[in-house]
């Protein structure tokens, strides 16, 4: 059986990227920079006050203290959004608003709490009771966050509200990213009906195509076909040609590829595609290849739990590898295990699992069904917020066996 590095290694191989989109920040969110960002302004963009207070000298009020109290005359009132850039001359001082920009002459800020009068009088004089802790005290400087220039995200960032606040924040309108990549989904079987349909003699609920269907959204994708094909005829290669069509990047089939007399997607391409076995567990028959014009085809197996991992482990990181993100695999730790589990002779095993995070200084790994690790229990991969991944070398698992899981 080819590891599983090794199939990864054949998808990715075949990955192959659009050119970028320019488009403004409003319509940037859960997309990926194409190119690094850079500042069109320093942030902050000029040197303002940290407080409300009053804009100083520092040398007139380097002494003052509640026993030597120093009196300076206000000329000059400086809201927010001001432009004003007063003069302030010894013994003098500019009542001013926090995010106000400080007088040219100023280099310290008094905040009102340490004057006499605080905000109720402060227009004429103020009376300053304790001096700031240092020069430049309470004072923004222009360009602390950021220069103007600087790269603020690097490509391969994906843009949520907090990236794209601080793109804002340095003036950027637009950004280049990459778009979305484009998937259609095909989930096949002859007894596949759609939820709530009455069920005859046979039948099942396909749940397959929104469960991939779901994955590829929350990876980033755009999803541009859905359906379902029966287990004779040509459907799958139908399917292709409609997705190629629309301009499918890929196209992710569930089901036949196994082993069985109606493995409908191995008989209509096999021409297309290559249909190996992978030491994982669940997920061991795998189909991929790839069209002329660089769509990308996954056969993933039907099961649902197979069809999840599978998604996971081969499928996800191809979409986020179209989009340029900096990192295509999710983040991993070792958690013990809270209960024992058998595990598949010379297969990695990727278990759907729950972490018990009851003593949050010391979280433990179940699996997510009594029933194990069967590729059928679409109902306990519900409840899973995890994948416990187990080599194929550990014959089983132990409770207090520190495990390596997935976090979903």
């Amino acid at each position: 059986m080819r590891t599983v590095e090794e199939q990864l290694e054949i998808v990715l191989a075949e990955v192959r990227r659009r050119p970028p989109l320019t488009v403004p920040l409003d319509e940037a969110h859960g997309l990926t920079l194409a190119s690094d960002a850079r500042a069109a302004s320093a942030v902050p963009v000029f040197d303002n006050s940290a407080m409300d207070g009053f804009a100083v000298r520092w040398a007139d009020v380097a002494g003052a203290a509640p026993e030597h109290p120093v009196t300076l005359r206000v000329v000059a009132d400086i809201p927010a959004g001001s432009a004003l850039d007063p003069a302030i001359a010894p013994g003098e001082a500019a009542r001013i608003m926090t995010g106000a920009p400080t007088p040219t002459v100023a280099d310290a800020i008094v905040p009102f709490e340490d004057t006499a009068g605080g905000l109720a009088d402060s227009l004429a004089t103020v009376v300053v009771q304790r001096a700031p802790s240092a020069q430049h005290a309470h004072i923004r400087r222009a360009g602390a966050d950021i220069a103007a220039d600087a790269v603020v995200l690097a490509a391969g960032t994906l843009l949520g509200a907090r990236q794209l606040a601080a793109l804002a924040s340095a003036g950027i309108a637009h950004v280049d990213v990459a778009p979305r990549p484009r998937i259609a989904i095909v989930s096949t079987g002859s007894e596949l009906v759609a939820p709530g349909t009455p069920l005859q003699r046979g039948q099942i609920p396909e749940s397959n195509g929104i469960l991939l269907a779901g994955l590829a959204a929350e990876a980033g994708a755009e999803i541009v076909l859905r359906r379902v094909v029966d287990d004779e005829g040509d459907g799958p290669a139908e399917a292709v040609a409609d997705a190629r069509e629309r301009g499918a990047d890929a196209i992710v089939f569930s089901g036949g590829v196994s082993a069985g007399a109606y493995e409908v997607v191995k008989q209509s391409l096999e021409d297309a595609m290559e249909f190996t076995k992978v030491a994982m567990q669940p997920g061991k028959p795998q189909g991929f290849g790839a069209t002329a014009d660089g769509m990308l085809l996954f056969g993933l197996p039907g099961n649902p739990v197979s069809a999840a991992v599978s998604f996971e482990v081969f499928v996800r990181p191809a979409l986020l590898r179209m989009q340029g993100r900096d990192t295509i695999h999710r983040p991993r730790r070792h958690v013990p295990a809270a209960v024992e589990w058998r595990t598949p002779p010379g297969r990695r095993q990727y278990l759907p699992a729950v972490i018990d995070r009851t003593d949050p200084a010391r979280p433990t790994v179940r699996p997510a069904t009594a029933g194990g690790s069967g590729s059928h229990l679409s109902v306990g991969l519900g409840g899973a917020d995890a994948y416990a991944i187990v080599p194929a070398e550990t014959e089983r698992v132990s409770a207090g066996d520190l495990i390596e899981v997935m976090e979903l």
